[in-house]
């Protein structure tokens, strides 16, 4: 590493840090989104193993419903940073 790069890494702030930790998609849409596709891919999961293929399909829908909600959700101001989400300052 060069001592610039050193010297960088050196001069972060504990602050900075707690500020760039932020933001990693904890907010309802993001969570809402997760499950959502998590319930799907497990509809998924055992329709494959049981040889459905409706259900299967059924379950490949929930997903995209999941991605489809989430980002109605964070366009509606349930994501990060969002006009919704109260800031408790953590």
């Amino acid at each position: 590493m060069s001592p610039k790069t050193v010297n960088r890494e050196a001069s972060v702030s504990p602050d900075e840090v707690a500020h760039a930790a932020d933001g990693h998609g904890n907010s309802p849409a993001a969570w809402t989104c997760v499950l959502v596709m998590l319930a799907g891919a497990l509809l998924s999961s055992i329709a494959f193993v049981i040889a459905s293929t409706p259900l299967f399909i059924a379950g490949l829908v929930v997903m995209v419903v999941g991605l489809i909600l989430g980002l109605v959700l964070r366009a509606a101001g349930y994501g990060v940073g969002g006009s919704k989400i109260k800031n408790s300052g953590h």
